[in-house]
């Protein structure tokens, strides 16, 4: 198949794209930065080197898809989060509609059937309603939980507080998500075929915020580790002194508040998901502590 990749060589993009070579698929890979062309390349890739804004140029790299796979980069210098997550659907959509693609995989996020009260989450919600007036297109909605990776941001206050936290609770539930996981299933619907309008959960992990801190401690030589939960003024100026723009941290701060009231995962217990990622919450301690004592 003529597979088409957004988000560069990510997290989720660059073990998605290497899974689907592998198995002998053309697989372009769109990405801003053209110094990513030779390592796509060298994957055995085909770079498609703009910028996803721009319509002309992705109706051009779609045309002749089977499948396309999308995501909405990160901004953190626009100054209307949700607005930019929002314009960027609206052009891929465009840019689908007329280069006659017939299947797209879309990366959304847990908590994206609310369409407020989420953070950035709320942009996702925006764009699934973009493609969901789509006609004659299948698409598979990948709704991935918390990002492991996004514990990486408290590197900076364990070495300096000797804490982990956010504005909820240790006693709450969080469910995670390693994004390897996100493109082993991404890789697997993309082969096994998909019709229709479905959305996919994907989640590695469900465990207490106390357990994170416990096991993200215990890697890093640190059992006694505290998580502490801040209130939303707290996790906010924490954020921005920590040099987050303020609509970056009033976005985040948001998505806490979503964890904190547990709306984030109630569409994924109504429909009875559980955890099918492999990597587990010990799994990424282990990597976090090389990320801690790098």
């Amino acid at each position: 198949m003529k597979i088409i990749i957004t988000g560069s060589l990510g997290n989720i993009s660059k073990p998605l794209s290497i899974n689907l070579i592998s198995e002998g698929h053309q697989v372009t890979v769109v990405s801003s930065n053209k110094d990513k062309a030779d390592e796509i390349t060298n994957l055995g890739g085909i770079p498609a080197i703009g910028s996803v804004t721009d319509e002309r140029f992705l109706t051009d790299v779609f045309t002749g898809a089977d499948v396309v796979y999308l995501m909405v980069p990160n901004d953190f210098s626009t100054n209307d989060l949700r607005g930019h997550i929002k314009q960027i659907g609206e052009h891929y959509a465009n840019a689908v509609k007329a280069a006659g693609v017939k299947k797209v995989v879309l990366l959304s996020s847990i908590g994206a059937h609310l369409p407020k009260g989420t953070g950035p989450i709320a942009g996702l919600y925006d764009v699934e309603q973009t493609f969901a007036k789509l006609e004659n297109i299948d698409i598979l909605i990948l709704r991935p939980a918390y990002f492991y990776n996004n514990l990486y941001g408290n590197i900076d206050m364990i070495k300096h507080a000797g804490i982990i936290g956010a504005n909820y609770g240790a006693d709450q539930a969080i469910i995670m998500v390693d994004p390897k996981d996100i493109a082993a299933v991404a890789a697997s619907k993309i082969q096994e075929g998909f019709s229709g309008k479905s959305i996919v959960y994907i989640a590695s992990d469900r465990r207490l915020l106390k357990e994170v801190a416990e096991q993200i401690g215990k890697a890093i030589g640190k059992p006694e580790l505290p998580w502490i939960a801040f209130d939303d003024t707290q996790a906010f100026e924490g954020m921005v002194g920590a040099g987050l723009p303020a609509e970056i941290a009033k976005n985040y701060e948001e998505m806490g508040t979503a964890i904190r009231s547990g709306v984030l995962w109630e569409d994924f217990d109504l429909n009875n998901n559980a955890p099918i990622g492999k990597i587990k919450l010990e799994d990424f301690a282990k990597q976090f502590a090389l990320a801690y004592n790098a």
